[in-house]
């Protein structure tokens, strides 16, 4: 690719243009953001070639335009470039969620829909911003495609390359499909990790217990290190996948605070037995 255009250049955008660097797959890398410091920062690491002031001019002969901000803020972005997008301009993004990026993207690109690839890295770290970008962030890691009807087989192929140049391993699925399948294995964790912490936090002994803590905490609370408006913008976007699953995991709870009132340990060892024998068979890709 000559020349890639990225808005929003933190850890998923940087480490798109960091790899593909590494690949020897684009010429130049152009970044649009919020906070000129973090641009400014990330053209100071080799991130950007150029920080763009000009939509129309930067988006008009890019081969590449990658939308790697927090979902609440695309419908703004498909609407900024949808009038100077080239013929020949693919767009794709990073977004955590597919069912509102779609939509937004239904609603403000008109005839350059097609043009348009979804996209969900699988890849990430509780740091954020240009200076948490890695060149190997996408090695060996899992990129979802959610392609739409109107997308031609050339089109998602090249999407799927540009990833692949990455080191990403690429699949595909619906994007209701997507956004209920990480409901329950990404956001709900999520969700949990960050009420736990918040519940510790508003205790009077929250000190002594945040002491006390150990691997256990750490490993379980770890991913509430992350981004609050990035989390805060996934919740609300698959707000109703997110409701069913935790309606199914207060069940869950409700099943353990009944062992535990009838003090019934072939209930709990049940329960542990088999989450034991899921996850030990389980080996993340």
């Amino acid at each position: 690719m000559k020349k890639i255009v990225i808005f929003g250049v933190g850890l998923i955008g940087g480490s798109f243009a960091l790899a593909l660097r590494k690949a020897g797959a684009v010429i130049e890398v152009v970044g649009f953001g919020r906070s000129s410091s973090t641009l400014e920062q990330a053209k100071q690491l080799g991130i950007l070639d150029r920080i763009g002031s000009d939509v129309a001019r930067e988006v008009r002969d890019a081969d590449l335009v990658l939308l790697a901000t927090p979902v609440a803020q695309m419908a703004e972005l498909f609407a900024r470039i949808a009038p100077y997008l080239g013929t020949h301009t693919l767009v794709t993004d990073g977004g955590s969620t597919k069912g509102d990026v779609v939509a937004a993207a239904r609603a403000h690109l008109g005839g350059k829909l097609a043009q348009f690839v979804p996209a969900h890295p699988i890849a990430g770290a509780e740091r954020s911003g240009a200076a948490a970008a890695m060149a190997d962030l996408y090695q060996g890691k899992k990129v979802v495609l959610t392609p739409l009807p109107e997308n031609s087989k050339d089109t998602v192929a090249r999407v799927r390359k540009a990833w692949e140049m990455c080191g990403a391993n690429v699949s595909e699925l619906m994007p209701q499909q997507h956004d209920e399948v990480f409901a329950a294995v990404s956001h709900l964790p999520h969700l949990l990790s960050f009420a736990l912490v918040h519940d510790i936090a508003q205790r009077g002994n929250r000190d002594q217990l945040l002491s006390f803590a150990a691997s256990g905490f750490r490993d379980f609370t770890r991913i509430a290190a992350s981004s609050p408006e990035m989390w805060r913008d996934i919740c609300l976007a698959n707000r109703d996948a997110m409701m069913r699953e935790l309606q199914q995991y207060a069940a869950e709870l409700y099943v353990l605070h009944q062992a535990l009132e009838n003090n019934d340990a072939a209930k709990l060892e049940e329960i542990f037995s088999l989450a034991r024998e899921v996850r030990s068979a389980w080996t993340p890709q």
